[in-house]
């Protein structure tokens, strides 16, 4: 036995159509990644599967800072934070942080727009599409190329999480656009950020291509403000092979769920090389949480560029995602201003932002607010 394998006997109990036999658990090391979703073959599992596979593991005596991935039929993909999809009857209020929606928001044609949008969609053309020039439109792939791509297709239209929504073009089945809410507790929530993806020749052997609409701005180690995208899955990373992209079971789903979670993350300073070692010291910690404030301010500009200059296929979500958020937001962006630190409404803390940090916002906040204005949102 691999001496980084353990044997675990698992109940032979039916769940679904499958059933349980004994099973090897692998463990590894895994940074900055806290929590992990089970998937099969990248489709989440059934409540029963993982409540069965979670009693399996209580009994073992395994480290809290590990990724346990079950071999041969089921694969990890990282969950993604806790976002806040589009929901606006209030019910949950008294036991949230955030903001209470304001009536006239929850019944406008915006919010309504919202509920009816749909995470995957097919659309006609993607004329401005980063990767459009790059291949011939009416080349005709292979039959296995285009079956696999069409299985991405349904995962995405059956999996999709509520805060990722993709559109794919028909007559350009090699190209996809997926925009990605950022999540409460980061310095990207309430935000919006724009992925175009192509598919290679070879895919699924080769992983697909990912440009980032970064509009210039810098707001991630991983993410360049030419749009260069740096993951392991993408193979532009030197991770660990095991992080790699595997053509009989990686997806676009968990590419964009790894994005959403590794990468959109509560502490991206952490992301930078070399950086991931200091970790949980004060020094460490200290320049987190000032790279943080200065991701805010970037995430603020990028809402500002993606209101001004919409993409294609996502002018109205785009418009009506700002005007029903945009109270949230300045209340965010006043209360942190107050001397609250970034992602406070999601856990209390005794710290505080910067002086600077809190000067940079306030001369900022004029511009972001007044493009909430030009939306229609009233009683900023």
């Amino acid at each position: 036995m691999d001496p980084d394998v353990v044997e675990i006997a698992s109940p032979s109990t039916a769940s679904g159509s499958r059933t349980w036999k004994n099973t090897k658990i692998r463990v590894r090391n895994v940074f900055r990644v806290s929590s992990k979703a089970f998937a099969n073959g990248a489709v989440p599992m059934d409540l029963e599967d993982y409540a069965m596979f979670q009693a399996m593991l209580n009994s073992q005596d395994i480290p809290t800072d590990v990724e346990v991935v079950m071999t041969p039929d089921v694969v990890m993909v990282p969950s993604p934070p806790p976002s806040r999809p589009y929901k606006f009857d209030n019910a949950d209020a008294s036991s949230s942080s955030r903001p209470l929606v304001a009536p006239e928001v929850v019944s406008s044609a915006q919010a309504k727009f919202l509920r009816d949008f749909k995470r995957f969609h097919t659309v006609d053309d993607f004329s401005d599409h980063h990767y459009a020039s790059q291949s011939n439109a009416s080349k005709q792939h292979a039959k296995d190329w285009a079956k696999r791509v069409q299985s991405d297709w349904k995962i995405l239209e059956n999996d999709l999480p509520e805060t990722i929504f993709v559109r794919a073009c028909e007559s350009r089945m090699d190209l996809l656009r997926a925009v990605i809410i950022g999540a409460e507790g980061t310095p990207y929530h309430d935000g919006l950020f724009f992925f175009d993806i192509k598919f290679s020749d070879t895919y699924p052997f080769a992983p697909p291509e990912v440009h980032y609409h970064a509009g210039g701005l810098s707001i991630n180690p991983n993410l360049y403000e030419c749009g260069h995208v740096c993951l392991s899955l993408l193979g532009t990373w030197d991770g660990d092979a095991r992080e790699s992209w595997i053509p009989n079971e990686s997806t676009i789903l968990q590419l964009l769920v790894s994005i959403q979670a590794l990468i959109l993350n509560q502490k991206p300073y952490f992301n930078e090389p070399g950086y991931e070692t200091t970790e949980g010291t004060q020094e460490g910690e200290a320049q987190s949480e000032t790279y943080s404030e200065e991701v805010f301010i970037s995430s603020l500009k990028t809402m500002v560029y993606s209101m001004r200059k919409p993409l294609e296929h996502f002018e109205e979500f785009v418009r009506s995602h700002y005007f029903v958020r945009a109270h949230d937001i300045v209340k965010s962006c006043n209360a942190y201003k107050d001397g609250a630190p970034v992602g406070w409404m999601v856990q209390e803390t005794s710290k505080s932002g910067s002086k600077r940090f809190r000067v940079d916002l306030g001369c900022y906040m004029k511009t972001v607010v007044d493009e909430f204005v030009k939306l229609g949102v009233k009683e900023l």
